[in-house]
């Protein structure tokens, strides 16, 4: 009886060995491919080619597989210490966005992508920063991002990998170099406060005088009418007096002598001289006068 249980027992673990091995294989012959990634295949180490989106049926134990991301990812830089044309030492931090267009490449021509593309974006970050002064690094930051883009860009082409952007997250200059950097901000807004009280104090000056030359013209231009409009009205007097006088003759302007001359003459000490002529025409007219009152 016993030779009868052993034999289950025997058969039972190997019916479970070929189960687990039928599981294996269809898992190594069957895979499933994202739309986002692809898997490039090795047949017994001879390149076949990157297969997907979907699914992907593989020889078990003869074809090998590598899956590859083809979104669009970021790396984190460590802070790197570079050092200036002017021998500066800055710690600079930043982003580098990263993708695969060829997955055959990402896979066959580097080992390791992402600490390929790490490594070699610290080395083109210093050799970059040993090229621009402290106050270029410092005011350049989009000029660096380009200039780092472009470079690693061109060399990360020939791995398949796309270098999208590069962003500087942070720049720390020396602390000394900070503090005269604050130092200098401050002065630069005290200059621009001066400047701007200077102005405006410029600017109220040339509005006092704007001012006052607009009120010595007014001034200018109502004295020149009060003038105009007097001899305006002297001009219409002497034309009123002349109109008159052109109505009167001379036998009454005569006699309008003689009364006058009687209301002078009645001080004791007043003199008159009056001119021959003048005398002899008031003279026949007071006659000529007389005659016609009586």
């Amino acid at each position: 009886m016993w030779v009868y249980e052993l034999l289950d027992i025997v058969t039972m673990v190997f019916t479970l060995l070929v189960f687990l091995a039928i599981i294996t294989v269809v898992s190594r012959a069957i895979r499933i491919v994202r739309e986002y990634m692809r898997l490039v295949v090795f047949r017994l180490g001879r390149l076949v080619g990157a297969k997907g989106p979907g699914l992907v049926l593989l020889i078990p134990f003869i074809d090998t597989a590598k899956m590859v991301d083809l979104r669009e990812f970021m790396l984190d830089i460590p802070p790197q210490t570079c050092f200036t044309k002017d021998n500066a030492p800055v710690d600079i931090d930043l982003f580098v966005y990263l993708k695969v267009f060829d997955p055959i490449k990402s896979v066959t021509a580097v080992k390791d992508f992402v600490n390929a593309s790490i490594g070699i974006t610290i080395t083109t970050l210093r050799a970059v920063i040993g090229g621009m002064s402290l106050d270029d690094v410092l005011a350049k930051r989009d000029e660096i991002n380009n200039t780092l883009r472009t470079k690693l860009d061109d060399i990360t082409d020939r791995w398949g990998i796309k270098i999208t952007a590069v962003e500087i997250k942070e720049i720390r200059p020396p602390s000394d170099v900070q503090e005269a950097m604050v130092k200098q901000m401050a002065a630069e807004r005290t200059k621009r406060a001066m400047i701007l009280e200077a102005s405006g104090k410029k600017q109220a000056v040339i509005l006092q005088a704007e001012g006052r030359k607009e009120a010595l013209i007014r001034e200018a231009e109502g004295e020149r009418i009060a003038r105009l409009r007097r001899a305006e009205g002297y001009a219409m007097a002497i034309e009123k007096i002349d109109e008159v006088a052109s109505k009167v003759s001379s036998n009454t302007l005569y006699l309008q002598y003689l009364d006058t001359l009687g209301k002078v003459g009645e001080s004791a000490s007043t003199k008159i001289v009056l001119p021959l002529e003048l005398t002899t025409d008031m003279l026949k007219v007071a006659k000529r006068f007389i005659g016609e009152t009586e």
